[in-house]
């Protein structure tokens, strides 16, 4: 069964920052933080201590300028002032979704405390997560709570550490280094990938990892960026707003510096035509967990400098699960599933399968 793609994409119509405590103050009394995650389904889940109360799980999410909370009974139960309201851009670039700022908030992360974090509450659980994922997810920790710090995510270790610019020797045996520029606390990296028709396209990509995908590609933002003839149409995804449409298919290769991955598998993003896409900062599209997991991966939000390791995953074929089934899983014990969609002419339409919920 098909577990879809999920990437976050949260779009302020309203420049504002939520925090005023950037994430070098984190660390004001030691040289390094590590925190431990649990990495499931390609997503980095971290346990928070939420306003000394609430052990929560939230996903660690280098796209996402503030952080999110998804569940708004959490904030309602503790009696917190929603401050101001702000509309909000899904991830279709269709669907306005609303949040509310909150300040205040005590949270920690293993050995990391943020006193007094501000962040954002969703009016609705936009996400449902538990439906995508098949556990409880309760929120997004944003660049806003490391941002003016050296980050390292080592994937096999399953290990995050945080450091201060200037406190340690940078790396150098092993990595690649490649220039990146922080956009509205985020990261984003200009390099060249190869279409399948060997066309070479620059491209400026943003580094997701709130993304459980390889690469996505809009497909309107260059005309280099089509699908290629044997892409396969449908959803290719989910995000902040619902499910996405467009093609699951190949580039040739994605240039990363020195490094090159092959044939990776892409979701190539259908905008509808004449949308205003200037708040995507002028990317192409997206370096999700499926490239990333594949590096031990520092980035120097200070230094505005990616450097990357390959690991033992580097070399692995990407691969995606050709059956043809979106599949989502319901109840409050999340023990049924749903199949949401089926890809016609897949295996999956070929067997029978229809839309109906399966007992587990």
């Amino acid at each position: 069964m098909k577990l879809p793609s999920l990437f976050i994409s949260l779009l302020l119509f309203c420049a504002a920052s939520t925090s005023a405590q950037p994430g070098y103050e984190i660390l004001k009394d030691v040289k390094k933080i590590d925190i431990p995650f649990e990495y499931k389904n390609d997503l980095i889940i971290v346990n928070v201590t939420f306003n000394r109360i609430f052990p929560l799980k939230f996903i660690f999410d280098t796209g996402a300028e503030n952080t999110i909370l998804a569940k708004r009974s959490i904030t309602d139960l503790i009696g917190v002032n929603y401050e101001r309201e702000f509309k909000v851009l899904g991830s279709d670039m269709t669907t306005v979704l609303t949040a509310y700022l909150v300040r205040g908030i005590h949270m920690r992360i293993e050995d990391m405390v943020a006193p007094s974090q501000s962040l954002l509450v969703l009016d609705e659980d936009y996400f449902n997560f538990e439906e995508l994922l098949g556990m409880q997810i309760h929120g997004i920790l944003g660049a806003d709570i490391f941002k003016g710090l050296l980050v390292k995510i080592n994937y096999e270790h399953k290990m995050i550490t945080l450091m201060k610019s200037g406190t340690g020797k940078l790396p150098s045996d092993g990595y690649q280094m490649l220039p990146i520029s922080i956009e509205k606390n985020k990261p984003y990296l200009k390099t060249v990938i190869r279409t399948q028709n060997d066309t070479l396209v620059n491209v400026k990509l943003l580094l997701d990892t709130g993304a459980m995908l390889a690469l996505l590609l809009n497909t309107d933002s260059h005309p280099g960026l089509k699908p290629p003839e044997n892409a396969v149409s449908g959803n290719i995804g989910t995000g902040l707003g619902g499910f996405l449409t467009g093609h699951l298919g190949r580039v040739a290769s994605l240039s990363l510096g020195d490094l090159q991955c092959n044939e990776v598998i892409t979701n190539f993003q259908d905008l509808e035509e004449g949308m205003d896409t200037t708040m995507l900062q002028g990317r192409n599209g997206i370096i999700g967990n499926g490239v990333l997991s594949r590096f031990d991966v520092i980035i120097d939000y200070p230094g505005h400098k990616l450097y990357l390791q390959p690991n033992k995953n580097f070399k692995k074929e990407f691969k995606f699960d050709k059956s043809g089934l979106v599949v989502i899983a319901a109840d409050y014990l999340l023990n049924k599933y749903i199949v949401h969609s089926v890809i016609p002419g897949s295996p999956a339409a070929l067997a029978g399968f229809f839309l109906k919920i399966y007992d587990c």
